[in-house]
């Protein structure tokens, strides 16, 4: 490969039945002629392909570490369809270079299209052929993002508690039921453990992509390794959800384990293969093989939901968490809240804060998805992972302590559905993000786009939800503990 080389092919388009004809090496891909003799003025469209190489001095190969496409515009001249495309020929070395500036299309008129192809020997090793797609120049966007959640989280810190003078009306009276157990907490617990696995699996994959492992260049890589951590991170659901389950008085042990295998996972896969079969119907070639499918059916039965069972097992074989305050029989009756302490104004309004100080990490990851661009910035989703962590255990807790000075003590759902509720900011989120950035207008890709993101708003809402509730129960487990009653 000295020097540029230059092919050129030719296809030819127009109604009527394909066939093939050899040219200049190549081959043409076209109509049958409806006549003979000269054809009417084509359409011309070409595109240059450029093949960047870089040769290795000690072993004399090359390796190809990049390509450029061109489209251009050509007014080709011929007498017959076929070989005879004089402006389009190697031998004859009659290739004319076509411009930018693009021509009008009459009705009925042919369309020759035509390509080149360019090699171009370059100084860019193997190994760094990708840093022209993982250079970026937003740093200093997701530095501000990272400071602006760190002030939010200081002034977090610096809120006043209420008076703590008016102790018998306080969080104390209610010592005797704040740990009863919640309507459906059997629910409660399934949907635990799901977050526990969604967590783990977030938490290994991250880890997993700081230390290098998981490379653009390796496609799919980030996929597979991300379904594969979550059949593994069964275990932890399993064990997770029995814990919780056996503290809450829970004895059928056997459904708790069933739900928890495929609850979550089964309604995620339900959609999927909705959309999936969507997919399939319109021939498209980004639809998930049925091979593939039936792969991670298997794997999901065969290894996720018998680890969530020994998960499960394992759990329910320790002994039964002893609550730090005995539990009265006769429940108390909760008294008339503000309507700031709403259960719907509490869950709603306290997840802006920490999907505030997320939601620009969410739009650079929405771009990466949608919009075919590269993301290997995963340092700064990992600290927006970690201030999303603190956020929504802090937000979790002060308002788990408000409801408790307030002497309601109905806390497990609510802190719960309190953190999930981010779930639903990111997808009015992700409507907002279709209207604004995304050009889509077949109704089965707006179908794909609303589809899938439900599927993810669905799984931060688990994950969420599981990380403000065990930190609320840690807090009440903690100031709890520490409560003498006389």
């Amino acid at each position: 490969m000295e020097g540029p080389t230059t092919f050129c092919f030719v296809e030819n388009v127009r109604k009527g039945t394909l066939r093939t004809a050899t040219y200049g090496g190549g081959t043409v891909f076209g109509p049958s002629p409806t006549r003979d003799g000269p054809g009417p003025t084509p359409i011309p469209y070409s595109l240059s392909f450029r093949v960047i190489y870089h040769k290795n001095p000690d072993t004399d190969s090359a390796r190809i570490v990049g390509f450029e496409v061109t489209p251009h515009s050509i007014s080709h001249e011929y007498t017959e369809w076929g070989p005879q495309i004089t402006t389009c020929n190697k031998d004859t070395k009659n290739i004319i270079r076509g411009s930018t500036i693009p021509q009008t299309v009459d009705t009925d008129t042919e369309v020759v299209f035509t390509y080149d192809v360019t090699f171009k020997e370059s100084d860019i090793e193997w190994g760094s052929r990708w840093d022209v797609y993982l250079l970026t120049n937003d740093d200093p966007l997701h530095w501000f993002s990272i400071k602006n959640s760190l002030i939010i989280i200081s002034n977090f810190n610096q809120l006043d508690p209420q008076d703590e003078s008016e102790e018998e009306t306080g969080w104390k009276v209610v010592h005797g039921d704040v740990f009863r157990g919640p309507v459906n907490s059997e629910l409660l617990s399934v949907y635990v453990g799901a977050g526990v696995q969604i967590f783990g699996m977030t938490l290994t994959t991250l880890i997993f992509a700081l230390l290098g492992f998981l490379s653009p260049s390796n496609r799919g890589g980030l996929m597979t390794a991300t379904v594969l951590s979550w059949f593994f991170m069964g275990l932890f659901a399993g064990f997770s959800s029995a814990r919780l389950y056996k503290a809450l008085k829970g004895t059928e042990w056997k459904e708790n384990t069933l739900k928890t295998s495929f609850m979550f996972p089964g309604i995620s896969f339900a959609i999927f293969f909705v959309l999936n079969a969507l997919m399939w119907g319109q021939s498209s070639s980004g639809a998930v093989p049925f091979g593939t499918m039936f792969v991670l059916v298997c794997l999901w039965l065969g290894v996720s939901v018998p680890l969530v069972f020994v998960g499960s097992y394992l759990g329910f074989k320790k002994p039964v968490i002893e609550d730090p305050v005995k539990t009265n029989k006769i429940p108390r009756q909760v008294p008339e809240q503000p309507w700031y302490l709403k259960p719907v104004f509490t869950i709603l309004v306290g997840r802006i804060f920490p999907f505030g100080v997320v939601f620009i990490e969410f739009f650079f990851v929405l771009t990466s998805v949608w919009l075919n661009q590269f993301y290997y910035i995963v340092g700064f989703l990992f600290i927006a992972f970690v201030i999303l962590i603190i956020t929504c255990a802090e937000t979790t807790i002060i308002l788990c302590y408000f409801h408790l000075r307030g002497e309601d003590y109905n806390w497990w759902w609510r802190a719960y559905l309190t953190s999930g509720s981010s779930g639903l900011y990111l997808f009015l989120y992700s409507v907002f993000y279709f209207f604004t950035k995304l050009e889509i207008t077949k109704f089965v890709s707006c179908v794909l786009y609303f589809g899938y993101m439900l599927i993810a708003s669905f799984a931060f809402f688990v994950l969420t939800g599981t990380i403000g509730f065990y930190a609320c129960l840690w807090f009440v487990w903690k100031i709890y503990s520490s409560l003498k009653i006389d």
